[in-house]
């Protein structure tokens, strides 16, 4: 018997433990290289853990346990003969290239996450788990797999697009409760919560934005955007563009504190927070500054693309100067949204309401989005922060201002 111990790798720099949230497969199973046998969570992201080798695993942690990096979680006998139904390295490969019942579907295959058949309508292990922690019933995913099997991709496309209110579960009357642990990513944002209260002197101004200008805009070029460049014209790319400008103004909106010295970024890394199925995540958009609208809208959806099928990395989320929150997409009106540490200001956008305002001297209906700066007064002043609040407007207001010297601002402002 040859063991091979399976040790967990490091998420990333600054993490020194882990929990097992899945295990994909079960005590006695056997593995092949590469195949996906387990999610675990950190502080920042679920990861998942491929096998190292072939073999029959035996599982040495249990769900829901927390390890160190580098402990050993499972054990896999190398030597252990391939039952007769297993796949050959040839097929395999061939699995990975083309999704079949082994591979979730996903923008980018899943690993092979057990070579089994399922029965139609049933889940795999991973989309298991989701629809059990948000009460998902079967009957309310359309299942892509093979055989009609339930894929985790599945269960978060249902999650995203959202449920008919008549085919949710009625309560079942019951007076029961129930008792489940914290994901170890949910504690971490728990945590992280608390401290802003606690350790920042937030304070938050508000602001309207006329939408019009900004929705004219996207419904004269909208067709022509998305078939030069291969992605939807929406509104977060304006504010990012919007907000990159402003912080040039205002640098202390874009600092931290660090002890007693302030740390200034000359550079905007913009956080844009997406819900997931595991919860609130901020991926970064990198050099924000130096972006295209386009190029922020493909690196928008990439990263929200990531987030929903849960392949985030630590690397991903981790380094921001500023953070822009949509509360707007859930329907909420106004807000005070938490600064996100170690920066020093968020950004909160609403939804768009039609609201009566006054325009040269006559009312005029409006579509209207309310905006909330929540920012560390230690840092940043009230003159800053009200300033770098209406700079934003203004460049939303007067989308042309985030040019200079064009001819034909909105086309080169498109990239057109």
């Amino acid at each position: 018997m040859a063991n091979l111990e399976m040790k967990v790798p490091s998420p990333g720099e600054s993490i020194s433990e882990v929990e097992i949230a899945t295990w994909l497969v079960a005590d006695g199973d056997y593995v092949t290289k590469d195949q996906a046998i387990a999610e675990v969570d950190s502080d920042k992201a679920t990861l998942e853990l491929p096998a190292e080798e072939s073999g029959v695993i035996t599982l040495k942690a249990a769900e829901g346990e927390v390890v160190k990096v580098g402990q050993v979680v499972c054990l896999i006998d190398t030597s252990a003969p391939a039952p007769a139904n297993a796949p050959s390295k040839t097929i395999e490969k061939e699995t990975k290239a083309a999704p079949s019942i082994a591979v979730e579907k996903a923008p980018n295959p899943d690993p092979i996450v057990k070579e089994t058949s399922y029965a139609a309508g049933s889940p795999s292990p991973a989309a298991a788990k989701i629809m059990s922690e948000n009460n998902i019933s079967s009957a309310q995913v359309v299942p892509t797999g093979k055989d009609g099997r339930i894929t985790k991709s599945d269960v978060n496309q249902a999650l995203s697009a959202g449920f008919d209110s008549q085919s949710m579960q009625g309560w079942g009357g019951s007076r029961t409760q129930t008792r489940e642990k914290m994901s170890m990513l949910r504690r971490k944002i728990a945590e992280r919560l608390v401290h802003v209260k606690n350790e920042t002197a937030m304070l938050t101004t508000f602001n309207e934005v006329d939408m019009k200008p900004i929705m004219d805009l996207r419904a004269k070029y909208k067709e022509a955007f998305a078939k030069h460049h291969e992605v939807n014209l929406g509104f977060m790319s304006f504010f990012t563009k919007a907000v990159t400008e402003a912080l040039n103004l205002y640098p202390a909106v874009n600092a931290q504190i660090d002890g007693n010295e302030m740390i200034m970024h000359h550079y905007a890394d913009i956080g844009i927070a997406v819900s997931s199925p595991k919860g609130l995540m901020v991926p970064i958009v990198r050099n924000a500054e130096q972006m295209s609208l386009a190029e922020i809208e493909k690196e928008i959806k990439r990263l929200a693309i990531k987030a929903r099928d849960g392949k985030m990395t630590p690397d991903e989320m981790s380094g921001g100067t500023f953070t822009i929150t949509n509360g707007g997409v859930f329907g909420s009106m106004l807000s005070t949204p938490i600064i996100n540490p170690p920066q020093s200001a968020i950004l909160g956008m609403h939804n768009v309401v039609e609201r009566p305002v006054a325009v040269n001297g006559k009312v005029e209906i409006r579509p209207i989005m309310y905006l909330a700066l929540s920012y560390d007064h230690r840092i940043i002043d009230g003159k800053e922060s009200v300033g770098f609040l209406v700079k934003v407007k203004e460049m939303l207001e007067n989308p042309e201002r985030m040019l200079f010297g064009s001819k034909d601002p909105y086309q080169v402002l498109l990239g057109l």
